[in-house]
């Protein structure tokens, strides 16, 4: 058992076609972090790639070098060194009933639950002395007011009975934002939280303005795509990348899970079926 945890967060398309607020994050022991972090860097050189890696950069000269590295990043998924969460909003629920001050701190309020739940700590087996967590975030939007009150949230959520019951505790100094050059781990975790998005959104359809066919980066993200894709479905055949994954009738699964999504749903909303792919597409 982890005497203390390290979550990444990162997040990617705030307003997408179909889906919006997409996050992701990836938890690892920290007795594993630095072999992680290792093995991955040497991979990392041992292709060439010596700057940071993300979706943004994927293109058809380097789609085989990325291949390589999200084959790495999954095997040590597959071995539960690192354990990664997705979270996605679709827009045809639109939310019910929120103020005015929900609206504009709805980036904070959803990153929130995805911290409290997506990982399933709730389910961690408590250590007498405690489990440590450290939050990692790739730069947060805002500073002053809005990031220190998320912060104090996130602190706060040490007393929530979920985690009181798994002793799980977070200090003021351990919530931080880091720069994603720094941490392989977040670079891998970008390209993935990436490819969801692209391929929830149909981006794989854009074509080239004024012609029919698709650009040479589209058609190389969709390669890679189908490639993470092909990579999920090892760790679970016939993977749904558009819905919450099951618990498979065992709630601690979504701690145990080396990998999920979460479609996040209101509590209260009304569904436009206009905002499906089914009646846009």
């Amino acid at each position: 058992m982890e005497k203390e945890y390290i979550i990444f967060c990162d997040e990617s398309d705030k307003q997408g076609r179909y889906y919006s607020n997409f996050y992701g994050a990836l938890i690892v022991g920290a007795s594993q972090y630095e072999r992680v972090t290792e093995r991955l860097n040497a991979k990392k050189i041992g292709l060439n790639l010596f700057s940071e890696i993300k979706w943004e950069k994927v293109t058809q000269r380097y789609l085989g070098k990325y291949k390589r590295m999200m084959e790495s990043f999954f095997k040590e998924a597959a071995e539960k060194n690192v354990k990664v969460r997705i979270m996605f909003r679709q827009n045809a629920q639109r939310p019910r009933g929120l103020s005015q001050t929900q609206v504009e701190v709805q980036y904070y309020l959803l990153y929130y639950q995805f911290i409290k739940h997506a990982f399933g700590l709730a389910f961690l087996d408590p250590r007498p002395e405690g489990t440590q967590l450290r939050l990692y975030f790739d730069k947060l939007p805002d500073t002053g007011r809005k990031v220190e009150q998320f912060k104090g949230f996130l602190r706060a959520l040490q007393h929530w009975r979920g985690f009181q019951e798994a002793n799980i505790r977070i200090a003021d100094e351990n919530i931080t934002e880091v720069k994603s050059h720094d941490h392989v781990l977040l670079q891998c975790l970008d390209i993935v939280l990436g490819s969801i998005a692209f391929r929830l959104n149909d981006r794989h359809k854009q074509k080239i303005p004024g012609k029919r066919l698709r650009g040479k980066r589209t058609r190389a993200k969709e390669d890679l795509h189908r490639f993470i894709h092909n990579q999920i479905c090892q760790i679970y055949p016939r993977f749904n990348i558009g819905v919450s994954t099951s618990v498979r009738g065992g709630v601690k699964n979504r701690w145990v899970d080396p990998y999920r999504h979460w479609c996040f749903q209101p509590k209260e909303f009304d569904y436009e079926g206009d905002l499906t792919k089914g009646r846009q597409g």
